[in-house]
């Protein structure tokens, strides 16, 4: 509890690094932040003619049903490889300046969560230009489902941001997770689609009912699924204690290995 609160005496210094980063991420381009909306709509086009065209997916209007869940997957990878670093990218912070280490990882999530939130406007955009629409009594539910993400991938960015500060390779080899976790996460394919003896094991993995709690939200616009609410409740909650008790473990020599 102390270090929560020690945490929350630092918000402001959090803040000021979410703000940096938003700033300067896209400095000296010439569209700038505009790339916030041209990267997603970018890949949807790239994903949706080969799965529309090349490798027909027979799923209706594929192109809503990928990008209401490409979003959503494109903050969390982006967890994956960019939170690995953000230790080491700030390591002369680290070295000469106190304070809690886990600033560094809040504030890398928190921005690429304001970015994603950006990015949901070229999905309401999208739905309702499509004619599909959005039925705004099911939008609430959307703030629980972006809240498990973000703990989420707050765990995720605790854990291998502790372990590249001593293993450098696993900037390397998260690149290659996050692309094979992509293709098993019911992203561009429906979880319908995958094989029911393997299914227990597949919905193990902890974006699965995130992203199928986006689809059903925007998509198929139901309620989601209280199962799928509970599991992706459940792993999240563990993934981000699990996340923040093993970078308490390894920070403390975080300055002698960096």
């Amino acid at each position: 509890m102390r270090l929560l609160k020690e945490i929350y005496d630092y918000r402001d210094m959090i803040i000021s690094l979410v703000r940096r980063d938003l700033k300067g991420r896209y400095k000296g381009s010439v569209l700038g932040f505009l790339w916030t909306f041209i990267n997603p709509l970018l890949q949807l086009l790239v994903y949706t003619f080969v799965f529309s065209v090349v490798m027909r997916s027979g799923i209706k209007d594929y192109y809503l049903f990928l990008f209401v869940a490409l979003v959503p997957w494109i903050f969390f990878g982006t967890c994956i490889t960019g939170g690995a670093t953000c230790i080491w990218a700030q390591q002369d912070m680290v070295k000469k300046i106190y304070f809690p280490r886990e600033v560094l990882p809040i504030s890398f999530v928190t921005s690429q969560f304001v970015n994603m939130l950006l990015s949901f406007i070229i999905i309401f955009v999208v739905l309702v230009v499509s004619g599909k629409g959005i039925d705004i009594l099911l939008l609430p539910y959307l703030i629980p489902v972006m809240i498990l993400e973000y703990m989420l991938a707050l765990g995720v960015a605790f854990v291998f941001s502790s372990i590249t500060v001593y293993l450098r390779d696993m900037e390397y080899i998260l690149g290659i997770l996050s692309m094979a976790l992509q293709f098993l996460t019911p992203v561009m394919y429906s979880v319908e689609m995958v094989p029911e003896r393997i299914r227990p094991i597949f919905n193990l993995n902890p974006m699965a009912p995130i992203i199928n709690a986006y689809r059903d939200v925007l998509y198929y616009q139901k309620n989601p699924e209280m199962q799928t609410m509970f599991q992706g409740a459940v792993l999240s909650v563990i993934l981000l204690m699990v996340g923040f008790l093993v970078f308490g473990r390894l920070k403390r020599r975080f300055a002698e290995n960096l």
